[in-house]
């Protein structure tokens, strides 16, 4: 049988669904939407391997209806169309809604994704689409209005040393034979988390053993799979230690490092503008307001990659990595609203000062709203000391600015705004 493992082992019902508990455990949502018909088109976000494709093939099996698939990648509007037609044919013929699964949905582009738009709609089908990036950048806003978004997460340990456990006892091959799970670490390492990448690591390990007694330990797994694995996989495991390092490097103010794994990223195929975003992110939260300018060169990047695509791209994030790398840093912005983020979940609610509250109605003004509030512009340097915060927390200090020169110079600057206020 020729059949890979991963395919021999694909679950067909929810009971034997691995992982997800948050979406497909009884009284949980999808699981609800699911057992009571009332499917709504929906986008699958999550890393590969997690089971986007699988539970989209549950579902449609669940409710009984046809299900066509399309991937993104060798799709085109013809081939959309096409599916819908056949979709309006059957629903005239009184069979139930069809699923129209889209694999890697963010390569549709938007002339494709406009042609799903009236069957979503009308509800000639009900959609599917997975992705492995942030549909809120790569899914046009209209189709995305038009579909909830379940966000599927990354596989457990346990989750995954029960795929193992499974595959031997109940895979039709391989439960005739005797083999010990005693360890299991570099199969985990290997998949990346990636259920499908898993199975198929398993099924190498016994291929290469001709003995139906097998004894699976890290080091029989090394030897095993030192020849199969590929030396970069954009969904893998090294994926994420590589985008890891170039983030790191750049953090750390080492262009060198920067360039190299950036270099590695583009000779394995990735996404630039996956590169781009991260660069975006790491302007922001690794430099900030030491040097304001790196989110501006971040941003720019971003956009000229956007336009100019591959292999000139290349140049224009090298560019943006090495300017970042030797920028100064900070992250007082970032700590900044994750502590401001723990307050309001400590605190929510605290009422807005009524000085600082809008006053649109004249019952408002015959309550105080805004009376006292204090127009900085009329004051000399733009400033008069007010309460900008709630007074329960007031006098809290939430953005404190780094140690280079640049926030330096903001703190000397509300040091002699606020004096001591907030411990400038």
């Amino acid at each position: 049988m020729n059949t890979p493992l991963a395919e021999r082992m694909r679950p067909k019902t929810l009971d034997e669904y691995a992982g997800q508990k948050q979406l497909i455990a009884p009284g949980k949502p999808l699981r609800r939407a699911i057992e009571q018909g009332l499917l709504p088109s929906m986008i699958f976000w999550g890393p590969p391997g997690v089971g986007k494709t699988t539970l989209a093939n549950i579902i449609s099996n669940m409710l009984k209806r046809p299900f066509y698939t399309l991937s993104a990648v060798n799709s085109g509007v013809k081939d959309v169309r096409e599916v819908i037609e056949k979709a309006q044919s059957q629903h005239f013929f009184g069979q139930n809604k069809p699923v129209l699964f889209i694999d890697e949905i963010h390569r549709f582009s938007k002339s494709q994704q406009d042609s799903l738009l009236g069957a979503v709609e009308k509800g000639t089908v009900t959609l599917i689409g997975a992705t492995t990036e942030n549909p809120s950048f790569e899914v046009i806003p209209a189709l995305l209005s038009r579909c909830q978004v379940f966000v599927l997460e990354h596989l457990t340990k346990t989750d995954l040393e029960q795929l193992l456990i499974q595959a031997i006892t109940k895979d039709e091959l391989l439960k005739h034979k005797k083999i010990e799970l005693k360890e299991t670490e570099f199969l985990l390492r290997v998949s990346g988390g990636d259920a499908r990448k898993l199975l198929n690591a398993l099924e190498i390990v016994v291929n290469a053993n001709e003995s139906d007694n097998i004894i699976i330990t890290d080091e029989l797994a090394k030897e095993s799979l030192t020849n199969n694995i590929a030396l970069y996989d954009k969904g893998g495991e090294l994926h994420y230690d590589i985008i890891s390092a170039f983030i790191k490097s750049i953090r750390g103010s080492d262009p060198n490092a920067a360039v190299y794994w950036l270099a590695r990223m583009i000779e394995g195929g990735e996404d630039i503008l996956f590169i781009a975003r991260r660069l975006l992110i790491l302007a922001s939260e690794d430099i900030g307001n030491a040097n304001p300018t790196a989110l501006v060169i971040a941003n720019n990047c971003f956009q000229a990659v956007n336009i100019i695509g591959y292999p000139e791209g290349r140049i224009i994030l090298s560019q943006c990595a090495t300017y970042l790398a030797t920028s100064p840093k900070s992250n007082a912005s970032y700590e900044a609203i994750n502590k401001a983020m723990q307050l309001v979940k400590e605190k929510p609610n605290l009422p807005v000062p009524l000085h600082l509250r809008n006053a649109p109605t004249k019952l408002m003004k015959d309550l105080n709203y805004g009376k006292e509030y204090k127009y900085a512009h009329a004051y000399e340097q733009n400033f008069t000391d007010q309460e900008f915060l709630p007074d329960e927390i007031s006098n809290t200090t939430l953005y404190s600015p780094g140690n280079n020169p640049r926030e330096n110079e903001l703190r000397a600057f509300l040091k002699n705004l606020w004096k001591n206020k907030y411990g400038y």
